[in-house]
């Protein structure tokens, strides 16, 4: 294969999962996202990029609509005539995920979102792309209640030709400031795997040798041996020395001043509180303890970066809540991407905290193009 795969993507979100497929090479090609909001605001922070519209287009529907015999026909036709042109197809998705999240819904793979992992499941092989990856809350992985829907979610897929591989990776291992754990789960058609010349005769996994770790930068076990700052006396405005053999990368402060965030298109994006500062300036900076209330500290990772459910997180050094433009670093986007200014807090903030964090997205897709032997520039390597 002489040519980086063309990707279909579906939960599209804001795009920032093909967005670090996009950057690695990749030929974003087909868009599809349900929630209007999301979709204006991929198509707006393409469009302030300078990022070409997928060939395919936007298309704004449930992808329950592709079971539908017009629809599904269509998308065949254009994954054949993709096919046609000597590229690989990939489908890239993670299915809304609060039916598998112990701090959600967990109505499983009953609840209506649980659902869309198998319509995505069914998608994939009907369509039968090249390969595909799907993301979800670790949940669906670890939790017993959900684990045998995930076993038989890989048994179609095995079933349909599919030899897979899995990995609980967590975004701070490829750079970004926030601990996040999630399952990605990456499958290849045993035909492609044998034009890569790899034996597939009794292989039902590709775990042993999928190069999982070749692009993470760092090694949680090294992450986990960092004496990280601890709580503070909050001081509004004031300033902390940098603690010694700390990861300032995976720092929040680092990706603040690394963004600009205070002069980003969306700073000053964020909700104020209703009932005053009071509680706002007695919350300790590094207090991440609770669920709600969270305050951020300067010199160590974020938390998970969700802010659904009442999740409330706060400035390290300011009396406030935190901005789009400061979620949007968390999320270790590059600064020139931003959200149109119409859209509201509540969708603001909702589609930057689904998002599946650019670094991790980007190690991810080069990761996969390092297995199939192909190069940023779209030339296969030898083996």
């Amino acid at each position: 294969m002489s040519k980086t795969p063309v990707i279909f993507s579906f939960f599209s979100g804001a795009g920032f999962l093909d967005l670090g497929f996009e950057k690695s090479g990749y030929n974003i090609a087909f868009v599809n996202e349900y929630h209007r909001p999301f979709l204006e605001t991929y198509m707006y922070s393409r469009q302030v990029m300078g990022i070409p519209e997928p060939r395919y287009g936007y298309h704004l529907c449930d992808i329950t609509e592709f079971e539908n015999e017009d629809k599904s026909k269509n998308l065949s036709v254009l994954i054949e005539e993709t096919k046609n042109e000597h590229n690989l197809v990939g489908f890239i998705g993670g299915p809304p995920c609060p039916d598998f999240s112990v701090g959600g819904k967990n109505k499983g793979h009953e609840g209506e979102n649980g659902k869309l992992s198998a319509t995505y499941i069914d998608l994939i092989c009907k369509q039968s792309p090249d390969f595909f990856l799907f993301e979800n809350v670790k949940g669906l992985w670890r939790t017993k209640k959900h684990r045998a829907f995930y076993d038989l979610m890989k048994e179609r897929l095995q079933s349909n030709d599919y030899v897979m591989t899995e990995r609980l990776i967590n975004s701070i291992e490829y750079g970004a400031p926030q601990q996040r754990e999630r399952i990605i789960l990456i499958g290849f058609k045993k035909i492609v795997l044998e034009n890569l010349g790899i034996q597939i005769d009794s292989i039902n996994s590709l775990s042993d040798i999928f190069p999982w770790e070749k692009h993470l930068k760092y090694r949680m076990e090294d992450i986990n041996e960092i004496t990280w700052s601890g709580m503070e006396t909050f001081e509004e405005n004031n300033e902390r020395i940098k603690p010694e053999k700390i990861i300032e990368e995976l720092t929040v402060n680092y990706w603040f001043e690394k963004n600009e965030v205070e002069s980003h298109p969306n700073a000053d994006q964020y909700f104020t509180p209703r009932a005053g500062l009071a509680k706002f300036l007695v919350i300790p900076e590094g207090d991440d303890s609770k669920k709600s209330y969270k305050r951020l500290h300067r010199w160590r990772p974020s938390p998970t970066v969700a802010y659904g459910n009442n999740e409330v997180h706060l400035h390290p050094y300011k009396a406030r809540r935190l901005s789009v433009a400061e979620a949007l670093a968390l999320q270790s986007l590059p600064k020139e991407y931003e959200l149109p200014q119409g859209i509201t807090l509540s969708n603001a903030f909702k589609t930057v905290g689904n998002g599946v964090p650019y670094l991790a997205s980007k190690g991810i897709a080069e990761t996969i193009l390092d297995f199939l032997k192909v190069d940023k520039n779209g030339k296969t390597n030898s083996c």
